[in-house]
């Protein structure tokens, strides 16, 4: 029995380990992606071309932060003002939302499944403090931005980007920058190419918000930074 025991726990020992030395590591090389490998395992068409943060559109990365996680900068991998805030709204008996930061969503992408579970965030919250810890803010941004569902068949930026508007992702427009943006995260029902009318009410207030709010980007070089 205590033989048993002791394998049983190397091979949690194992399977914890994994992803912290991993992450270690995508520091410096460009990590695949398990979403997008189930993707492919299950005979999907997926499209990725990886291309570094700096050759990105700035309003394209200004725009996702701001979207998707404005608080991005401020927090240590976990946003625990916005996860009171649905604590609350839980309890108060409303619809839950999502409180994922881009760390969390990243950690995600690369190591959990996709489906929604207390176990997949009791794993996923001290794994994106590790993220945090270990990656600077830049790489944590290139990776999100490169891992990222943009559309049913396009991960990444360069690729939804091609597909969407045939041109780089350092060559879109201001317009076309945001409306890529703010495709997360429903890339399912949202279209870069052709956004709603709710689409562009996001874009709108996206747009506004990024001469509002320079405070979101600090963590950030030039030209992400103005």
């Amino acid at each position: 029995m205590g033989a048993i025991l002791k394998a049983l726990g190397a091979a949690v020992a194992t399977v914890v380990m994994i992803p912290l030395v991993l992450t270690v590591v995508y520091a410096y090389m460009d990590p695949p992606s398990l979403a997008i490998m189930r993707r492919q395992d299950a005979g999907d068409t997926v499209h990725q071309e990886w291309i570094p943060l700096d050759e990105m559109s700035p309003d394209l990365v200004r725009g996702v932060i701001m979207a998707e996680d404005a608080r991005f900068c401020l927090h240590w991998g976990l946003d625990l003002r916005q996860m009171r805030l649905v604590v609350e709204e839980a309890m108060s008996g409303e619809a839950p939302r999502g409180a994922s930061t881009i760390t969390m969503q990243v950690v995600k992408n690369l190591f959990l499944w996709p489906e929604r579970s207390y176990l997949r965030k009791a794993v996923e919250v001290p794994l994106a403090l590790w993220m945090d810890l270990v990656l600077s803010k830049k790489r944590i941004l290139e990776i999100y931005l490169n891992t990222a569902q943009f559309s049913g068949s396009a991960y990444g930026v360069e690729a939804a980007a091609q597909q969407a508007f045939d041109r780089s992702a350092g060559d879109l427009t201001r317009e076309q920058a945001l409306a890529l943006a703010t495709v997360l995260p429903a890339p399912s029902a949202r279209k870069a190419a052709r956004p709603s009318r709710r689409q562009r009410a996001v874009i709108a207030h996206v747009e506004r918000e990024l001469d509002r709010a320079p405070w979101v980007f600090t963590c950030l070089s030039a030209p992400f930074r103005s």
